[in-house]
């Protein structure tokens, strides 16, 4: 095991057995069938290693197979295409995990040894598996809250714009001229009242009536 601080990345030195094409994405059948598989010399396999010494990579993301003396990258499974992992029901010391080839459609079963580590490694794979698909799923819930606040910032705007329209199209004053063109007619209340105060005569609106009256102040 990886004598590093950094939580985000572990390794473990294990053997590596081989891999195999499975014809399904996971089940203990499926492992202790490629097991048996490794140990057939008759079967045709992919990869069939002798007991490889590598390290073993798992982070949040990948799960890395590294040759040991020249780290040279021999696999990288992405931690969504991994569908199953488990230690061999009846070989405690052997484990295995399934991956989806990236480009194909098509499984793999991976077999690893360890003295050790053998369910420390499943069990770690686990937890980073359901790690990984939690953060997933609270970033697909942040997406759909910043889609909603997008999509109610849009209507504000445009109930903001409307209002704007109404507030201006409410506060205008417009001036007309009357019949004799020499009086000013006014919409706004407020200046109704400043006329009125200084003039003493209220307006009348109507153009049949254009006399007006002398309020008794």
């Amino acid at each position: 095991m990886s004598d590093i601080d950094d939580d985000s990345e572990i390794y473990f030195s294990v053997k590596f057995l081989g891999r195999i094409q499975v014809v399904r994405p996971g089940g203990m059948q499926i492992l202790t069938d490629a097991v048996q598989a490794l140990q057939d010399p008759e079967t045709v396999m992919d990869e069939k290693m002798k007991k490889t010494k590598v390290h073993l990579f798992v982070t949040r993301t990948a799960i890395d197979i590294l040759e040991h003396k020249t780290k040279f990258m021999l696999y990288s499974c992405s931690l969504p295409s991994v569908s199953f992992c488990a230690v061999h029901p009846t070989l405690p010391k052997i484990l295995g995990f399934v991956a989806k080839h990236p480009a194909a459609d098509m499984y793999h079963c991976y077999i690893f040894q360890s003295k050790k580590f053998s369910h420390l490694l499943v069990s770690l794979i686990g937890d980073t598996f359901r790690a990984y698909k939690q953060e997933e799923s609270l970033q697909g819930d942040r997406d759909l809250v910043v889609e909603a606040l997008r999509h109610k910032n849009k209507v504000l705007e445009r109930e903001n714009a409307e209002l704007k329209r109404r507030l201006q199209a409410n506060g205008e004053i417009s001036i007309l001229q009357n019949a004799g063109g020499d009086k000013n007619i006014y919409e706004n209340e407020s200046d109704l009242d400043q006329i009125s105060s200084r003039s003493g005569q209220v307006r009348f609106f109507s153009e049949d009536d254009k006399t007006p009256l002398h309020s008794n102040f």
